[in-house]
């Protein structure tokens, strides 16, 4: 028997998401994987949400502004830092019930490359479903020499861990059944 063979096989959960019963007032999550933006998530996105504002995808009008070259579409940059943000706060979410606040406070060119945390400001349980509790976070993205580029409040509404019963064999997202399932273990 090789050492390799020696161990046995089992399923091991990966990462859940937090629950509601996770989450604290004034915790901080810095969410991992900073992603740079390029031209063409700029073009395309752009493009698919049919913004005509030049700034975004005409280089000769862009740089005769202010900022001397095409500025990434806010909106992207606002959908980016929420999509950072969902390992973290939303994976379990059922719903968002909002989104407030929203300030972009720097420009973000092409070629940036984004970071983002959120702060957990408050908490409840709902009154109308006992499956579920909201969240209100500060979510906050820096670029890669640390300026501020936005912030806003976005309020999930999450799961509770009794109600998600989440399992090595089931994780977020798949259906029953699907991949190795305990019992393929059992023989071994």
């Amino acid at each position: 028997m090789t050492e390799d063979s020696a161990h046995a096989r089992r399923l091991v959960a990966g990462w859940q998401g937090r629950y509601y019963e996770d989450f604290e007032v004034g915790d901080i999550y810095k969410h991992p994987y900073g992603r740079t933006v390029t031209e063409t998530d700029n073009i395309w996105f752009t493009n698919i949400t049919m913004n005509l504002n030049p700034m975004h995808f005409n280089e000769a009008y862009a740089s005769q502004t202010e900022f001397g070259e095409i500025l990434v579409d806010g909106t992207f940059v606002i959908a980016l830092a929420v999509g950072m943000s969902v390992i973290d706060i939303s994976a379990n979410a059922t719903a968002n019930l909002g989104y407030d606040d929203i300030r972009h406070h720097g420009p973000v060119y092409h070629g940036d490359t984004l970071f983002a945390e959120s702060e957990v400001l408050k908490k409840r349980e709902s009154k109308s479903r006992d499956h579920v509790g909201m969240v209100t976070v500060e979510l906050r993205a820096y670029n890669q020499d640390g300026d501020l580029v936005l912030s806003l409040e976005r309020t999930p509404m999450v799961l509770k861990r009794e109600y998600a019963q989440p399992s090595a064999a089931k994780p977020t997202g798949w259906p029953d059944g699907i991949g190795t399932q305990p019992a393929d273990l059992e023989d071994e």
